[in-house]
């Protein structure tokens, strides 16, 4: 029984079927709390896969993912990391925002995501060939810090591509009543609250008002936190620091909620 709810916009179940049927590596694209990391488990549930899911970061290295030697008892004895894991047993390897990874785990997925399906384990000496169940995912937020942040391309073409964005208002607002049980009336208000920041470019944000966003600020409603102060804490006060941004965004909340 499929317990993870995710709400299918296009054709992206059927991009994931296909990308693992030719065990090609799949990179999910777009802004944060667009549904990524969701879709990705709704997939491994629905398909029954086990899914090791990896959050990179620059303190993430190869060795954290690979696997490493340890003393246990009066012996050294290697341990495999959950990459290593989800080659052998071919389950899902989730790289939850890849650019953020340090150099050396990108170089030790380069023979990962070619005809050659390989994982190289230097410490050890050996090389394993990827189960034919294995797959490999990863996410991108390609608008993140840009200049500082970006993917290369010679790692971007090494994967097929699918483009996140933020639902369609009709969509969202089904998405906010079906996980938080919020009224309708009230779902809609807080999509076309969300709308209305995405749109106030002028505002400066780095990331705008996701999805995830407002869920959190349905989940707070529901329980019976007052709309506006809601809003406050779970949409504007996670979206900046900037006291002037911020008195903008609760005015508009004000106004909206």
């Amino acid at each position: 029984m499929q317990t993870t709810f995710y709400k299918t916009i296009g054709k992206e179940q059927e991009i994931f079927e296909h990308a693992y049927q030719n065990k090609l590596p799949l990179l999910l694209k777009g802004p944060t709390g667009t549904g990524k990391s969701r879709f990705v488990e709704f997939m491994a549930e629905k398909m029954s896969k086990k899914l090791y899911t990896v959050a990179c970061h620059e303190e993430t290295s190869s060795t954290d993912l690979i696997g490493r030697y340890i003393i246990k008892g009066n012996e050294t004895v290697w341990v495999d990391g959950p990459m290593t894991r989800a080659v052998k047993e071919g389950a899902f390897l989730y790289l939850d925002e890849i650019a953020e990874a340090r150099p050396d785990i990108i170089v030790a997925l380069h023979s990962l995501t070619d005809h050659r399906r390989t994982l190289f384990i230097d410490k050890t000496g050996e090389t394993i060939v990827a189960n034919e169940n294995f797959m490999l995912i990863a996410t991108y937020n390609p608008g993140y810090q840009k200049g500082f942040k970006e993917l290369k391309p010679s790692t971007r073409q090494r994967f097929i591509s699918l483009s996140f964005n933020y639902p369609e208002n009709e969509v969202e607002t089904d998405i906010l009543i079906k996980e938080t049980g919020v009224e309708e009336d009230v779902a809609k208000k807080l999509v076309k609250l969300g709308s209305k920041i995405r749109n106030l470019t002028e505002l400066g944000l780095a990331e705008t008002v996701s999805t995830r966003l407002l869920v959190d600020a349905s989940l707070l409603i529901k329980s019976g936190l007052p709309h506006r102060l809601s809003c406050d804490v779970a949409i504007a006060e996670p979206l900046t620091d900037d006291e002037d941004t911020l008195s903008a965004l609760k005015d508009l909340i004000s106004l909206s909620m």
